[in-house]
C-alpha cells in the first residue's frame, strides 16, 4: 500500500505585494497547498462508492483515508485490506490524485452521513452528524495500557511537535498532529491544513505500517475540540495533549471513556481535565 510520488507538493509559490508604514514590496511568498481529497470504499461485490470528501493538504493521502474510515467505524483494523489512488478513466487530470479508494474484505455500512455524496471541509466533521446521540456513539479501540501521563513528559510534548513541523515553519498555515511514547519519544508527525486530516494522518501512518495506533500521547496543536478527542478515543490513545482550550463536550467525552485530556499545554505548566 506504498503511496506513489505525488504531483503536488504541500505547498505553493504565489506573488503577493507586502505593505508596511513606508513602503509596499512585491516579493514571492510560500503558502501551504489545499487540494479536495474524495474517500471512496469497496469490499467484495460492490463497486467503490464515495464515503466523503475533505479539503486537505495533498501528501500522506492514503494515511489519511486508512486513518479516517477507522476513526469513522466504518471499516474495523482487520478488515483494511488496501488502499489506492483511483484509476477510473473519466477522471480529469487534476482529479487523478484526489480521489482514494479504501478497499474493505467485508461489507460496509455507509449509511447516514456516509452515503451518497457526503462532503466535509477541513475544519469540522462532527456537523454532518444526523443527531447529537449519533456524535456521541463514539467508536472505542483497543486502549492503551500503560502507566499515567507524566505532567513533566506532557509539558515537553508541543515543543517536540513544533520541532516536527517543517511545513508550518515555510507557510504558518498548517496544523500538526504526533503520537508519543510514555517517555516522549516520537512515533509520527504529520502536518496538514485540517487539524482532523493531521490526526487521521498519524493513525493512518501507524496503521499502514501494521503498527496499531493506540500509544500514550496523541498531541495536536491547536485545541481539543469533541471531533479530535472522539478520534483520539477511537486510536486508543491514553492521552490527548493541546496546546489550546478543550470545549465542554470534549471534556464531557473523554472523562466517559477514560481518555486523559490536557489544555493550554506549555513547558511552564499543563491544565488537566480528564
Amino acid at each position: 500500500m506504498a503511496e506513489v510520488a505525488r504531483r503536488t507538493a504541500p505547498v505553493s509559490r504565489v506573488r503577493v505585494t507586502e505593505h508596511d508604514a513606508t513602503r509596499e514590496q512585491p516579493r514571492e511568498d510560500v503558502v501551504a497547498a489545499e487540494e479536495p481529497l474524495e474517500i471512496r470504499v469497496a469490499w467484495p461485490g460492490s463497486p467503490a462508492q464515495r464515503a466523503w470528501v475533505t479539503m486537505r493538504t495533498p501528501g500522506h493521502d492514503f494515511e489519511l483515508a486508512a486513518g479516517w474510515v477507522v476513526h469513522e467505524g466504518l471499516v474495523p483494523v482487520d478488515s483494511l485490506s488496501g488502499v489506492a489512488y483511483c484509476t477510473d478513466t473519466d477522471l480529469e487530470p487534476e482529479q487523478e490524485f484526489n480521489v482514494v479508494t479504501v478497499t474493505a474484505s467485508e461489507p460496509v455500512d455507509l449509511a447516514h452521513r456516509h452515503a451518497g455524496l457526503s462532503s466535509g471541509s477541513s475544519a469540522c466533521g462532527v456537523c454532518g452528524k444526523d443527531s447529537i446521540g449519533a456524535a456521541l456513539a463514539t467508536v472505542r479501540g483497543t486502549r492503551w495500557a500503560g502507566p499515567p501521563p507524566r505532567p513533566d513528559v506532557v509539558r515537553r510534548l508541543p515543543a517536540r511537535l513544533r520541532e516536527e513541523q517543517s511545513v508550518f515553519a515555510r507557510t504558518g498555515g498548517l496544523h500538526a498532529a504526533g503520537l508519543f511514547t510514555a517517555d516522549g519519544d516520537r512515533h509520527v508527525v504529520r502536518e496538514d491544513v485540517g487539524r482532523h486530516n493531521a490526526v487521521d494522518k498519524v493513525s493512518g501512518a501507524r496503521l499502514l505500517a501494521g503498527v496499531p495506533p493506540a500509544d500514550a500521547y496523541l498531541v495536536v496543536s491547536g485545541r481539543a475540540g469533541f471531533e479530535l478527542v472522539q478520534k483520539a478515543v477511537a486510536a486508543g490513545v491514553g492521552s490527548l495533549v493541546a496546546v489550546g482550550a478543550p470545549t465542554s463536550l470534549s471534556v464531557h467525552l473523554a472523562r466517559e471513556a477514560g481518555l486523559g485530556l490536557f489544555g493550554f499545554t506549555r513547558e511552564e505548566r499543563t491544565v488537566r481535565y480528564a
